[in-house]
């Protein structure tokens, strides 16, 4: 089965040569969305001083990465990071703003898989990891409360062997990947693009690029249900709503909605079109009521729940700023932050469909490729803000932003 990259492909490491070079669009080429307002004004859009009451600077610049940095993930006192060098890191992170524009080297290897790491998320004492090599990896979190140190042990590896097993013989629980070849419904047979989890952490979310949305129990990482043909192209993201919505986003230009009723396995509910490029990121807002989609078209797309009781969302206006594709997009509180390959980041506010640009990050010598923000709770005196972003050039950036609290 050939399978197609997603369009922001000749960012990551895999080689492009058993892909079509058609395929790959181009990120300076795709058109923006002229059939959805934008809710930044054009003045917004082509300048880089928007408010003046809203400051931001880099506090740090961490180094230790060999290779460009593809995921990120906050947890408690430490930052997460993952790269195409198939290394996980984490950083302490009250030591890493303890001064102002200086840089970070860190021998911080907590574990090595055996494929780049694709995305991070934590539950409790474990770290999901996706990789490239068509696994996810569980490590162990084990925390010293008395030297306030971290160690990792390699707990499991996705699909377990106990669920390769329990699979391999049966006839029916085998799938054609290509055409002498096929593998049990429980393996991705690509690079697994992403991870999410349930509100109540009971069930990881994972996409592939072989087009296959997999649901596990987090408990004992059985796989449960394997959605195969969830989209016509490569998945590049997944998101969790609290209502227990599960949307993907694919290079075929899709968002498809999922839904699971009970004990019944997931659905599809909706499909969102819009875009004119691949989706390579989707965000939710605290509540789970409005979903963000980057794209390559250069272009975040704003979805708001439909009012009239149907089963997806509503496009209600777009955000433009941007000059290259959307890579990656974070939700802090009211704000949403944009990496993208023109080597920026972009912090919005949207207020009762009104977009405002308030900031433009700047600073990173390539692609923006991961993005995790929260709130900085150690400046009382504004909403501040810090804001994580990795990028191709292998460095991670630390950012504070401080909007006034009567803006």
């Amino acid at each position: 089965m050939l399978r197609s990259m997603p369009c922001h492909s000749m960012y990551d490491s895999q080689s492009h040569s058993n892909h079509h070079q058609s395929n790959l669009p181009s990120v300076c080429s795709q058109s923006s969305l002229p059939s959805i307002p934008s809710l930044s004004s054009s003045s917004q859009r082509h300048h880089q001083h928007f408010l003046p009451n809203v400051h931001h600077r880099c506090l740090t610049t961490l180094k230790g990465h060999t290779t460009y940095v593809s995921s990120l993930t906050l947890t408690g006192k430490f930052l997460y990071s993952g790269s195409s060098d198939k290394e996980i890191r984490s950083w302490k992170r009250n030591h890493l703003y303890s001064e102002l524009d200086h840089e970070i080297l860190c021998n911080n290897v907590v574990a090595v898989g055996k494929g780049a790491v694709k995305s991070l998320v934590v539950l409790a004492d474990k770290l999901f990891s996706a990789h490239q090599d068509h696994k996810i990896r569980v490590w162990k979190i084990n925390n010293n409360q008395e030297t306030d140190q971290q160690k990792h042990t390699h707990l499991a590896t996705l699909p377990t062997l106990g669920d390769r097993a329990l699979n391999i013989f049966l006839p029916k629980n085998q799938v054609q990947i290509r055409r002498h070849k096929t593998c049990t419904w429980v393996h991705h047979a690509d690079t697994v693009s992403a991870l999410a989890l349930s509100k109540d952490k009971s069930l990881l979310y994972s996409v592939s690029w072989d087009r296959t949305l997999k649901i596990w129990r987090t408990n004992d990482f059985k796989c449960l249900e394997s959605i195969s043909r969830a989209h016509d192209d490569a998945i590049n993201a997944v998101a969790a709503s609290s209502d227990g919505d599960v949307y993907t986003g694919s290079a075929d230009r899709k968002i498809k909605v999922w839904r699971s009723s009970g004990e019944k396995k997931h659905s599809l509910v909706a499909t969102l079109e819009k875009h004119s490029s691949g989706i390579n990121a989707l965000a939710l807002s605290n509540d789970g009521s409005i979903l963000y989609s980057g794209a390559c078209d250069r272009t975040i797309v704003i979805w708001e729940k439909d009012v009239g009781g149907g089963s997806g969302m509503v496009a209600v206006g777009a955000l433009r700023g941007h000059t290259q594709s959307v890579l990656c997009l974070a939700v802090v509180c009211d704000l949403v932050c944009s990496g993208s390959a023109d080597k920026t980041i972009r912090v919005w506010r949207c207020d009762d469909r009104n977009g405002c640009c308030l900031a433009v990050l700047e600073g990173h010598k390539g692609p923006v490729k991961c993005l995790t923000a929260t709130i900085d709770h150690q400046n009382p005196s504004n909403t501040s803000y810090l804001i994580y972003s990795g990028n191709l050039d292998c460095d991670i950036k630390v950012w504070q932003l401080n909007v006034p609290t009567d803006l």
